[in-house]
């Protein structure tokens, strides 16, 4: 059954966008990877959110397990990976609880699980056990991805959706459920879950989330929002700022590493999403912006998008890798690493 799972997986996962068939070249150079973890990963394998408190979450560990992975470095991969499974891996249904709190004890107070945490650790581990031969990686990624299918992917009015946990967002949680972030749809991540756990709705989940993103249309700017109500037509939801704010930022990089290219959809949310070309939090109601967020990690995103609509090349500030913040620091390497394997020549 292992070696069956293995084979399997090598086989399908070669055939996905952006993943391995053969020897791993590092997407992320050595400098780069070494700044970042200088920064971010603590000794015992956590990644810090140096933005919020300090704190560890599940999207922290995937995405340090994703970047580890395209830096090309086992060791610290596993050093995150350990982390993660005896630290955050507490959950029976084989998702991981989403926030681990330095400054409080017991460290994890809220048992719920961050669907993208999960997606992006079962991908990461997808990734790593295919090219480094890690059976046991496979197997992880397996289970998280089975997971994943049952606990977290569901439907409503015809539509495959994510939720963004197991609890709080059905419309049996809430009256204007179920409730969706747009920015949890990983759609690198999709056809490395269906190769892990097969089913249909993995391809449905890809497709409806590309179509809901077009509906998604709100105020003056037509952005989607942080949270969106789903149980009539698209809606900002209830109890939450009507904003375009800090997750939805990484919708357009998502769509592009996803190999998703629709020049009309990603010029729309760049426009919106811009102030004078610089990303910033929009409030969907005036279409004012909030904050403008001129870090180069969020920066990139419109630097991705335009290469891939026109063929820009990238800035100089893009290039130079200078990490204060994890979040956008985040989004500059998985930008870094986009350009720097499917459009060379915006480099």
């Amino acid at each position: 059954m292992r070696r069956w799972c293995a084979l399997l997986l090598a086989a399908s996962v070669a055939l996905a966008p952006g993943l391995p068939a053969s020897a791993q070249q590092a997407m992320i150079n050595a400098g780069a990877w070494s700044a970042y973890k200088a920064k971010f990963l603590d000794p015992t394998g956590r990644i810090v959110d140096n933005g919020n408190g300090n704190i560890s979450h599940s999207e922290g560990q995937g995405y340090g397990l994703l970047l580890a992975y395209l830096a090309a470095n086992p060791a610290d991969f596993e050093q995150i990976w350990y982390f993660t499974r005896t630290e955050l891996l507490l959950r029976d249904d084989g998702l991981a609880v989403w926030k681990w709190d330095p400054n409080v004890k017991p460290h994890v107070a809220d048992t719920n699980n961050a669907t993208d945490g999960d997606m992006l650790i079962a991908y990461a581990l997808a990734l790593a056990g295919t090219a480094w031969k890690r059976e046991d990686y496979i197997l992880a990624a397996s289970r998280m991805a089975q997971a994943l299918l049952a606990e977290t992917v569901g439907s409503s009015q015809g539509r495959t959706l994510l939720m963004p946990g197991t609890e709080g967002f059905t419309g049996s949680d809430r009256g204007d459920g179920p409730v969706v972030n747009p920015s949890y749809w990983i759609y690198e991540a999709i056809p490395v879950m269906s190769a892990l756990a097969p089913s249909d709705a993995w391809k449905k989940l890809s497709d409806d989330g590309v179509e809901l993103l077009k509906t998604m249309q709100f105020g003056p700017r037509k952005l989607p929002a942080e949270w969106v109500s789903l149980r009539d037509k698209p809606r900002p939801a209830e109890g939450f700022d009507a904003e375009f704010s800090y997750n939805a930022i990484r919708i357009p990089l998502y769509l592009a590493r996803g190999g998703i290219t629709d020049k009309a959809l990603l010029m729309r949310l760049q426009k919106g999403m811009s102030q004078d070309g610089v990303p910033a939090i929009i409030d969907l109601t005036t279409g004012r912006p909030k904050t403008v967020l001129s870090d180069p990690g969020y920066r990139i995103v419109n630097d991705v998008v335009a290469c891939v609509v026109d063929g820009t090349r990238l800035p100089g500030s893009a290039l130079q890798f200078a990490p204060a913040l994890y979040y956008p620091s985040t989004l500059q390497l998985l930008g870094l690493a986009y350009i720097g394997e499917k459009h060379p020549e915006c480099l």
